[in-house]
């Protein structure tokens, strides 16, 4: 294969079957926030621990993207859809089924989590990062834009699904949905990406250049920008995981807080489309700030607004300037590392991402138990947004070229 394929009319169609496989294996991250005023009242636990499950799954999904990272750059694409279609089958049947908290906690980690959803977020988003190079950034976001379209689809459909035929019955559809509709999208997926060796030792160079002038060790610069997912999804997840929990306590309804979670991702989508265009015009860290700046003003709105027209709005703004964090990440990684090395390291980065949105839907539980109230977990929200915002202006003004500056000072 030639690299005539990258930017070519197929890797357009490879694009769109990828953000269906990222919508359809998204399920595992937008299920427990619907079902989870459900959950805490038939198992009978306050609301830290029907919080568990949600951070087990995306501690699962975490863990298990870098697993599935590293299979995608020995093993192929396919190769780990194929075991989280199977995981997604298995792990929603089993949670059906189960009859206490704990194995309800130990499916969604270990099957839902860490086989399932790893496999349809971070490796398909590594992977489409290789096909394209003029439009690289529209096309990661819009590949990461996938998991928004399954925040968008899913907590409506779950929510409807829930209040007619119970959580367990909704599972069971969501196992066979999942298996029916990704089966036939794994044709796409037989290639391998062109050219990866040519391509991974060119930008090995161009790598080793961009964090040489940054003045950083390459190794501490990776691991900054996962400490900066880890934070800025802390604060992402406050509003994202209990937006559903606040509205029933409020007296709305968990039926309006579905809707707005649905609403707060389906603008998700439109951020990320223009955080795309953005990083393909000012670059990868550039965009990130703007991002996580944006963000963490719409979490502050939260704190004064609690009228259910006003949280309508405040969902819809949060929505529109939150959803260019995370792709963000994915071009400022394939700037800096080589392309052979895409599947581990834009995984590592991304699940980073997932890691603060388990920690931070979980914490957030906990500070609701402690204090009766979600002010406080708004503000540890806002705290790690604040870490975040910390790291990525620390690593601009090292002056990375791509963004603005030629050289250091």
């Amino acid at each position: 294969m030639t690299t005539s394929v990258v930017d070519s009319p197929y890797a357009w169609a490879r694009l769109a079957a990828a953000m269906a496989v990222s919508g359809i294996g998204g399920v595992g991250m937008w299920t427990i926030p619907v079902v989870l005023p459900y959950v805490q009242a038939e198992f009978g636990v306050d609301r830290g621990a029907a919080s568990f499950p949600y951070a087990m799954t995306m501690l699962g999904l975490a863990i298990g993207g870098l697993v599935a990272g590293r299979l995608v750059d020995k093993r192929g694409i396919r190769f780990v859809l194929v075991l989280g279609a199977i995981g997604l089958g298995a792990g929603y049947t089993l949670a059906a089924m189960t009859t206490s908290l704990t194995q309800f906690v130990l499916v969604h980690g270990l099957l839902i989590g860490a086989i399932g959803s790893a496999a349809s977020f971070g490796p398909v988003v590594a992977d489409t990062s290789l096909w394209f190079e003029k439009r690289r950034g529209l096309a990661v976001a819009l590949c990461a834009s996938g998991n928004y379209i399954a925040g968008a689809f899913w907590p409506a459909v779950v929510q409807w699904g829930t209040e007619h035929y119970g959580w367990r019955t909704t599972y069971y559809g969501i196992a066979i949905s999942c298996v029916i509709a990704i089966a036939p999208l794994l044709l796409m997926f037989a290639r391998r990406p062109p050219a990866l060796a040519a391509q991974g030792t060119a930008a090995a160079m161009d790598a080793e250049g961009s964090i040489k002038r940054l003045g950083l060790n390459g190794r501490l610069v990776f691991w900054l920008l996962v400490l900066a997912g880890v934070a800025c999804c802390v604060g992402m997840s406050m509003p994202q995981v209990h937006i559903v929990a606040y509205c029933t306590d409020l007296g709305y309804g968990a039926a309006r807080g579905a809707e707005m979670l649905s609403l707060m991702l389906a603008c998700g989508i439109v951020s990320r489309l223009t955080s795309g265009l953005l990083c393909d015009k000012i670059g990868g860290f550039a965009t990130l700030l703007l991002s996580s700046s944006l963000q963490c003003l719409a979490l502050v709105a939260y704190l004064p607004f609690d009228s259910l027209t006003s949280l309508y709005v405040v969902s819809g703004i949060f929505g529109l300037v939150q959803g260019g964090i995370v792709p963000s990440y994915a071009i400022v990684v394939r700037d800096l590392y080589p392309a052979n090395e895409a599947g581990s390291r834009v995984s590592a980065v991304l699940m980073a991402t997932v890691a603060g949105m388990a920690l931070g839907g979980w914490l957030s539980g906990v500070i609701f138990d402690y204090t009766g109230s979600y002010r406080a977990a708004f503000l540890h929200g806002i705290a790690w947004n604040l870490l975040n915002l910390s790291i990525v202006l620390w690593l601009l003004n090292k002056r990375y070229p791509r963004d603005g500056a030629a050289q250091p000072a």
